[in-house]
């Protein structure tokens, strides 16, 4: 459209100013900079010549611009020159980064000068200075966040003199979803790539607020060195991605790849997008921007879950009952039980039972009742106050361990000796080093394992697709679920003392509890559904359990799981396993895993393998 009424407005008046002569071979050395590369978010395509990531019409001057650098630059000269009578739709108004650049690298001192008033009043309201990376920990309750997220914070010159970064803009990419899509949905077409991606800037203070108290999540502010000068040219060519559409894929093209591209527009010696030629998992993405050299300083900022548990933890049993009696009804600030306190223990019962209220009104309409009990107890703590909240500062997410997983093992089952080698795209499972993951979080994400028996027999053991399980104890103040989901291809006994791969999805949700430091006991209920060659059917369901612990040691993660699968057609399947690692290094783990598996359909068998873990982006 843009380029309709450039040439439109050329046609019906003489134009002001006549564009420059570009001949091929100077358009072509310009289009081969890094930085016009960046502007048109190019990149080499698989059988040679360029693709845009861009997937909008609007956003190119060209007719095949989203291929062909070169005549998007000798587009965009041209529409330069347009008469400025077009105003906020000349393209130095739409395009303010490409004619900054364009102006310097050509020496374009005559070009039309058009009123550009709505970007100069956007640009001045956001008053770009530095930026920070900000990264919201994973969050496995919803599908979009399992790995995390990244945005961008810009802030204004004056911001950190004043602390006030709540008043800053924040920086946002991400799938643009219309309707109520279920989660199933939501993931299958974040995978298959069936959402646009859009970006948008935001008061920093809304998304502060929607990921640590709606879905309470960890947030991590990384500040950027980013001068001034740099800032202002990544803004510029947000500007230019107003309501421009991409393709959105969860593991590549997703949030975070696209600010890296950014960060490459406000420093073009950056390289940042060719390190994920696969998947741009979140933290991954994180610790090459620190790589790079770009962050100054690091600032965590506790979840409202974290700071609730945080002021809870000294409280004993029957003080965490007062804090459920004083949430529920703030009379009982006059109760004997708690006016029977020493003071500095009714301050902390009194402050938990506040960030109780606020937590349970996360994402809720406006109660007046818990409002009136806010404000009750919010005097009371005015009266009495706490001391400071202390929170230990979890892991930086950026030092766990890497992403892809490479494993080889060397084990017996019965009586056969093996041979098995695995790859696992992403990225972390509950015997995995723990630091800078979320207790409990289990994400796996296509995994393959192959066996070589003596005899240089070979099968495939597993294919797993996905298996996620989220561990979260229970505790007086908050009861979260505890839920797995999984499905893909594994081996089972079969009726003729073989192993047969079966495909199957299975989930449960139960609870898990805190039994002592560093040790998680869980229960759940499960269902699987299968398909079996040797069943009569073609899918068997099957209800069962899956319980265990899981002990965080000194060594690393030991896990003791007990499973069983009860089928409609009388097959009887439960198994015991034990898994222990031990952490060599932050990206080394060995493993000791054992198995007794019994199923009706043939006799027990015992499974034994030390597996070395190599975790390698």
């Amino acid at each position: 459209m843009l380029k309709r009424l450039s040439l439109l407005a050329l046609s019906v008046s003489a134009p002001l100013h006549a564009a420059p002569h570009l001949d091929s071979a100077r358009a072509q050395q310009l289009a081969d900079l890094p930085y016009w590369i960046a502007l048109g978010h190019y990149e080499k395509g698989k059988l040679g010549g360029w693709r845009s990531y861009v997937d909008d019409r609007k956003f190119f001057l060209a007719d095949d611009g989203a291929h062909h650098p070169a005549q998007e630059l000798q587009a965009t000269v041209a529409a330069l020159y347009a008469p400025s009578s077009l105003g906020n739709q000349h393209a130095q108004c739409v395009f303010p980064a490409r004619t900054r650049w364009l102006r310097e690298q050509l020496t374009l001192t005559d070009l039309p000068r058009p009123d550009c008033s709505e970007y100069r009043e956007w640009y001045a309201d956001v008053a770009p200075h530095s930026a920070a990376l900000i990264f919201p920990a994973a969050y496995l309750n919803s599908p979009s966040s399992m790995f995390g997220h990244t945005l961008l914070r810009i802030d204004k010159a004056d911001t950190h003199s004043n602390e006030t970064s709540l008043l800053s803009y924040a920086i946002n990419f991400g799938a643009y979803i219309e309707g109520s899509d279920n989660s199933i949905l939501y993931a299958w077409k974040g995978l298959a790539g069936g959402y646009p991606g859009l970006f948008a800037l935001m008061p920093y203070q809304d998304k502060l607020s929607e990921y640590r108290s709606l879905e309470n999540r960890d947030l991590w502010e990384y500040q950027l060195n980013l001068t001034p000068e740099e800032t202002g040219r990544m803004v510029e060519h947000v500007w230019e991605l107003k309501q421009v559409q991409f393709d959105y894929f969860f593991f590549d093209e997703n949030c975070s790849y696209r600010l890296l591209e950014l960060l490459q527009v406000a420093r073009p010696s950056l390289d940042l997008t060719s390190q994920f030629p696969l998947t741009a998992i979140p933290t991954d993405t994180v610790k090459a921007v620190k790589q790079s050299g770009l962050v100054a300083d690091t600032r965590y900022r506790p979840s409202r879950e974290r700071e609730l548990l945080a002021r809870a933890e000294p409280l004993d049993a029957e003080e965490q009952q007062q804090v459920l009696a004083l949430s529920a009804d703030t009379a009982q600030l006059h109760s004997p039980g708690f006016t029977a306190l020493p003071r500095e223990r009714q301050a902390l019962v009194q402050d938990a039972a506040y960030r109780l209220e606020r937590y349970r009104a996360n994402g809720q309409e406006r109660d007046p009742a818990q409002a009136t009990r806010s404000f009750e107890l919010l005097r009371a703590i005015n009266r009495n106050p706490p001391p400071p909240l202390q929170i230990e500062k979890p892991g930086l997410p950026e030092e766990g361990h890497e992403s892809r997983t490479w494993q080889l093992g060397v084990g017996t089952r019965d009586d056969r000796a093996y041979a098995e080698y695995g790859l696992r795209m992403a990225y972390h499972d509950l015997n995995d080093n723990a630091y800078g993951f979320p207790l409990g979080a289990q994400i796996e994400i296509l995994q393959l394992k192959l066996r070589q028996y003596e005899g240089n027999d070979w099968q495939v053991q597993r294919l797993d697709l996905a298996t996620i399980r989220s561990l979260t104890p229970r505790n007086a103040l908050l009861q979260p679920w505890s839920w797995q989901v999984a499905g893909g291809l594994e081996r089972v006994p079969g009726k003729h003392g073989d192993e047969v791969l079966v495909s199957h999805v299975n989930g449960g949700a139960g609870g898990t509890w805190q039994l002592a430091d560093e040790v998680l006991g869980f229960a759940l209920g499960t269902a699987r559904v299968e398909h079996h060659n040797d069943f009569a059917e073609f899918i068997s369901p099957a209800a069962g359990f899956n319980t265990g612990v899981l002990w965080r040691n000194g060594l690393g993660n030991l896990s003791l799981e007990a499973k069983g699968d009860f089928f409609t057609n009388g097959e009887v399947r439960r198994s015991l396993s034990l898994n222990q690692q031990w952490e060599l290094s932050r990206n080394l783990g060995l493993r000791l895993s054992a198995k007794r598996e019994f199923s009706h359909l043939t006799s027990a068998q015992n499974e034994v393998m030390l597996e070395m873990k190599w975790y390698h982006y």
